[in-house]
């Protein structure tokens, strides 16, 4: 699986700045403003960015076999 490379750059930040910075923005505000569950919306926030870093990571592996790159 190769991602192109709009994508890859889209999902790029989106796991390592947006998601990671929702979750520590949610982790710190939600509390203040008494809302429920918040440990499991901050776990969902930074795995979604994991599973993002997986799937770019498998993306780039890919790229550089198919391609015959060096890593």
């Amino acid at each position: 699986m190769k991602i192109p490379d709009a994508v890859y750059d889209i999902l790029k930040w989106v796991g390592l700045i947006v998601l990671p910075g929702c979750a520590w923005f949610v982790g710190r505000v939600a509390p203040a403003w008494g809302w429920d569950n918040v440990d499991a919306i901050v776990i969902t926030l930074n795995s979604l960015g994991t599973l993002i870093g997986v799937l770019i990571g498998v993306s780039t592996l890919n790229y550089y076999k198919d391609e015959g790159g060096e890593e």
